[in-house]
């Protein structure tokens, strides 16, 4: 990896989420950085002097005038809900996304970073890691899984039209945080979820889905991988991810409590019945795709990037348990411990029927 010989202008869009906030902390640390351009629609508090925040929807504004004299744009902007509507998730995500690649061409910036996912992989094998050459086709009745492979493909073809312009693709495994435990129980858990319940001392065992098993990684981790990608001169996809594997056992340990397992039908079952309600925002295609996610090997990211993860997945997993017990928030607009109207605002909006 070769270091930038002069400051450093880059772009972020969708700067204000779970990664998107350790991303912007990352870069303004490094001193090869000079500016942070931190694109996205709610406008929070500015917190660096290298840091300007511009309010950007990537459906409908001007992006080239955005990322003009730009080194590198970094593109995370992302809508997980509403997952009743999914034309509102395709607009953003992939029509959105779409522009933010082609207003990389038409700028003239000389490599784009994309937020991909491990949400973006064909389900895989259950007898080895995977490396970046695995199929990326997801899982097609999942909307996060189809539109991530969807732009996986815009990609393939993006390169062979730009070949002038470093493309890389961060595929990540479940990246958690404190701050972010709010919005992620806003985005994926529903209103109807107690935090203070979450604690292992009420619970005489652990009930856990036949077969699960997944990657996880910190947040902040995440956004070192993202600098060290967007300050490189490497290209193409890496896989993210912190040992170890979450499975039921480590699960049971992180609880200090016995496993049960439940047959992935009945929780589906469970699940569809709730969401259909609207009692939950995740959607049973989703608990499907995550039940097919593979194992991915992350020494491309070690080998090539440099990139090691200073916290293991079990801490990542641990201290969002505790920012969801303590309902704990980051200064953004998306992390706010409390959204306006709080969770009769959830219940209000339908719980994945509407943003």
């Amino acid at each position: 990896m070769k270091a930038p010989e002069s400051p450093q202008r880059v772009v972020v869009v969708g700067a204000t989420g779970n990664i998107g906030t350790s991303v912007v902390d990352a870069l303004d640390r490094d001193p090869a950085v000079g500016t942070i351009i931190a694109l996205s629609r709610r406008e929070p508090p500015v917190t660096s002097s290298k840091v300007r925040w511009e309010r950007t929807d990537v459906t409908e504004d001007d992006l080239v005038a955005r990322f003009a004299s730009a080194d590198v744009v970094v593109h995370l902007a992302w809508l997980f809900q509403p997952t009743h509507d999914p034309i509102t998730t395709w607009r953003n995500n992939v029509l959105g996304g779409i522009r933010v690649f082609d207003a990389v061409a038409a700028a003239g910036v000389p490599a784009l970073v994309h937020g991909s996912s491990i949400a973006a992989y064909s389900p895989g094998p259950d007898a080895r890691p995977i490396d970046e050459s695995w199929p990326t086709h997801g899982w097609p009745a999942a909307a996060y899984s189809r539109e991530k492979a969807y732009l996986e493909r815009y990609l393939d073809a993006f390169e062979l039209q730009h070949q002038d312009i470093r493309v890389v693709r961060m595929r990540t495994a479940f990246c958690f945080k404190p701050e972010s435990a709010s919005q992620q129980r806003r985005l994926f858990l529903g209103p109807m979820l107690i935090n203070r319940l979450v604690r292992p001392d009420l619970l005489p065992a652990l009930p856990t889905p036949g077969g699960m098993r997944f990657q996880a990684v910190h947040s902040d981790d995440v956004g070192e991988a993202y600098r060290l990608a967007a300050l490189s001169t490497s290209a193409g996809a890496f896989n993210i991810a912190a040992d170890p594997l979450i499975d039921t056992g480590v699960l049971g340990e992180l609880f200090g409590k016995p496993t049960v397992g439940v047959p992935s039908r009945i929780a589906k079952s469970v699940l569809s019945a709730a969401w259909h309600l609207h009692l939950v925002p995740a959607s049973p295609g989703l608990f499907d795709a995550f039940l097919r996610l593979p194992v991915m090997d992350v020494s491309r990211a070690r080998d090539e990037l440099g990139w090691f993860p200073r916290h293991s997945s079990t801490d990542a997993v641990e201290g969002f348990l505790h920012g969801l017990r303590e309902a704990a928030g980051g200064k953004t607009p998306p992390l706010a411990p409390r959204v306006p109207g709080g969770r009769l605002h959830e219940l209000a909006t339908g719980v994945g029927q509407r943003p």
